[in-house]
């Protein structure tokens, strides 16, 4: 039987920076990093925009970042969880560079501050348009040179083994090796959850096709709290392809860079819903967005840089121009298609200043976890950020004290029968299907919340029904995290909606 004394489920920025720091300070541990994919394979590589940090006191204070991220938040942010984060900005960027990670800089030597929506000043720290993708080919280097960290592609854990004694602990985990087909099982003291988001649960969404809402799914079996799933963050510039998943992004950076959002008449139309026009937080631009498509009764509205110096708009945001040139749009001659879709889980498993869940052993860290940061709505850029600083607050309390907790040995664990039939993914394809429509038209809809649940039951019903006696493979874990995690934002939603009436 396996065991290591730290398990962390996921590879994106939150989970390598937990795994760089805490190895570092203690070489004596050893740590397994489980993906269920390619490391690469994250949220994090997408991330376009870049990290929003205070670095100069002159132009820009932590009091403005901090109001700005509460203003973001509608309400519900905690407002000490916000303080700690933005103030400790600059030491979590620090790190980053000093592992090599390279931010943009203007022509005198300074950063080359980007603005988006919902910020009062440029405060963005990034690389090109490829921010998320730098930071992570440059932590994944640093891993691969920490001796006593081991990194597990293809490996998806399955759930939490949790042992109720004189307190709730986690003490192993199933997980199904890709490789060989095979289910096992690991012991371990410490265990980290940085799965990443949800977007998959809905027809257009930007994130990869991995975001299935798995860390939500396993918490909530292992009996961690999961509070405000109902605030699903969506990005009001994703370039419309018909029939595409995901979609491209379109950084909010563009819009701080100088593109305006019209209408099939050439008209902007944003400032008829907030002042800021374009430069409004992401839920205001979003539902402007959609408000006018309904208006119109068309699938998209537009994003104009043709007004933009076009030698500069390459130089800020290559990829993007690269892509659009690609399908055959030209940002210097054309209009981008763009509408809102399903971008950031801003709810999750519920976490404390250190990232600790209600379970004594189990941290949460990134975008599947609820620290209070982001509230209603995440301000952009704030993401990457707070996975640095949840990711260092979680290394901090580890190191405390994973000296006192021991391995639990799992007396009983079930062996699962290899020869038995695979999966059909015809009947895996149509549940993600249905699944997608329904909680799309939820979205568009919380009305019917009631109606959804029930739908989701009966596809709950119908895998339950195939799945019996069938051999356990990703897809098949995948749907089931799926069904968990939408009948978690249902109730949450619904229940935000009793508590208002």
């Amino acid at each position: 039987m396996q065991k290591t004394d730290i398990l962390i489920i996921g590879s994106g920025i939150a989970g390598l920076f937990f795994a760089m720091k805490i190895a570092k300070k203690r070489p004596e541990l050893s740590i397994v990093i489980m993906t269920k994919e390619k490391a690469e394979n994250t949220n994090t590589k997408l991330a376009q925009g870049g990290i929003a940090v205070v670095t100069d006191l002159l132009e820009d204070s932590f009091e403005e970042h901090i109001q700005d991220t509460l203003k973001s938040g509608g309400g519900i942010c905690d407002e000490k969880i916000v303080r700690m984060v933005v103030c400790q900005a600059p030491e979590r960027l620090k790190e980053l560079v000093k592992i090599g990670a390279s931010f943009d800089k203007n022509q005198s030597g300074k950063w080359d501050l980007g603005l988006e929506g919902g910020h009062s000043h440029h405060r963005i720290l990034h690389h090109k348009d490829t921010s998320g993708w730098e930071i992570e080919q440059k932590l994944l280097e640093s891993i691969r040179q920490l001796s006593n960290v081991t990194l597990l592609e293809n490996h998806m854990v399955i759930d939490l083994n949790i042992e109720n004694q004189k307190e709730t602990l986690c003490t192993g985990a199933f997980y199904y090796d890709k490789i060989n087909s095979k289910v096992k099982y690991i012991r371990a003291r410490t265990f980290l959850l940085s799965t990443g988001g949800c977007g998959q649960l809905f027809e257009n969404t930007t994130n990869p096709e991995i975001a299935t809402g798995d860390g939500i799914a396993i918490a909530s079996r292992a009996g961690a709290r999961i509070q405000e799933m109902q605030h699903i963050q969506f990005h009001p510039t994703a370039l419309y392809e018909k029939d595409k998943n995901p979609f491209f992004l379109i950084s909010e950076a563009v819009r701080g860079f100088g593109a305006h959002i019209v209408n099939e008449n050439q008209q902007r139309f944003v400032f008829k819903y907030d002042l800021r026009g374009e430069l409004a937080t992401r839920d205001i631009v979003s539902q402007a967005i959609n408000k006018e498509m309904e208006i119109t009764q068309k699938k998209n509205v537009y994003l104009d840089c043709r007004h933009l110096n076009a030698e500069d708009f390459y130089k800020h945001f290559p990829s993007i121009t690269d892509y659009c040139k690609n399908i055959g749009i030209d940002p210097k001659k054309d209009l981008i298609p763009i509408v809102p879709v399903a971008h950031y889980q801003c709810g999750g498993i519920n976490v404390d200043e250190n990232a600790l869940t209600n379970i004594k052993n189990l941290y949460a860290v990134g975008e599947c976890s609820r620290t209070g940061l982001h509230g209603k709505n995440r301000l952009a850029s704030n993401s990457l950020l707070e996975a640095l600083v949840f990711a260092h607050q979680a290394s901090e309390s580890v190191n405390q004290n994973i000296d006192y907790l021991s391995f639990v040995p799992k007396f009983f664990v079930p062996k699962f029968d290899e020869d038995l039939d695979v999966t059909t993914p015809e009947t895996i394809r149509f549940l993600k299907k249905e699944l997608k429509k329904i909680m799309t038209s939820f979205y568009t809809n919380a009305k019917i919340g009631n109606l959804v649940l029930e739908k989701i039951k009966v596809l709950k019903s119908i895998l339950n029904t195939f799945s019996e006696g069938k051999k356990i493979t990703l897809p098949l874990i995948e749907i089931t995290n799926m069904l968990t995690t939408a009948s978690i934002i249902v109730e949450h939603k619904n229940n935000s909606i009793l508590s208002k009436n």
